[in-house]
């Protein structure tokens, strides 16, 4: 399966079209970005890592009957998936409090919650992905009833198998952001599947024993050791499956 034109391109993926309409490439950049943007760099092959790492977790979940975009692993950079229309939406799974939340409620990070906490984020660059609750997805139509319902169960299903998963490999979930996609299949029948990527990018994942964070937060707040961060990510997830 050869690319073709760009339909896309964001701020750590690009998606290309294929000669199969059902079907896109997408292709994972080392380019790393903070605060809306605000802050820029490049860590080291790191689209090659977010790729081979979103390809495990992806497939898992497929096996364990959460759908998602994902098709297969093409190359080291590129993963073939379900052509998908994004609900514009970030859904975000709390287990811990930590970033934007301990700010909001002015609490310490590492406190745990007393139970996992859904947030929903209005996908949108230019307003910084302002923080929304149901009512605005509704008033706004950004996804129907049902659709809500599917994502919520969804979300809160890949947290519950994540959470145990990355307990496996000494590391906590700490939170993890969440796209998801209408895909129409060639009967005409929609189905809302979990799409965009699931790595060190998206997730916080925190060290057992030691706290250490080993996630994209490294490289917001200047802790130095991004790609190794990254590194122990892969070689955890590659291990857990070979």
């Amino acid at each position: 399966m050869q690319p073709r034109d760009k339909l896309y391109e964001g701020k750590a993926k690009i998606l290309f079209r294929t000669d199969d309409p059902q079907l896109l490439i997408q292709h994972f950049k080392d380019d790393a970005t903070a605060f809306n943007a605000a802050k820029r760099g490049t860590i080291h092959n790191k689209g090659v890592l977010n790729n081979h790492i979103s390809a495990i977790l992806f497939r898992l979940l497929n096996e364990a009957g959460v759908a998602t975009h994902f098709v297969e692993r093409l190359t080291d950079r590129d993963m073939l998936v379900r052509n998908c229309q994004i609900v514009p939406l970030e859904v975000v799974q709390r287990n811990v409090i930590a970033g934007s939340l301990a700010k909001r409620m002015g609490k310490p990070e590492g406190t745990p919650l007393t139970f996992p906490v859904l947030e929903y984020f209005f996908k949108d660059d230019a307003l910084g992905d302002p923080f929304i609750n149901t009512d605005h997805v509704r008033a706004f139509a950004l996804a129907t009833d049902a659709e809500l319902v599917t994502i919520e169960r969804l979300a809160r299903d890949v947290n519950e198998f994540l959470t145990k998963y990355f307990a496996g490999l000494g590391i906590t979930l700490i939170d993890f952001k969440l796209e998801f996609g209408r895909y129409r299949d060639p009967s005409g029948a929609v189905q809302i599947l979990l799409a965009d990527e699931i790595t060190p990018d998206t997730c916080r994942l925190w060290d057992t024993q030691t706290q250490e964070k080993l996630d994209k937060d490294r490289f917001r707040r200047d802790l130095g050791k991004v790609e190794e961060a990254y590194q122990r990510i892969y070689k955890a997830v590659c291990a857990s499956v070979s």
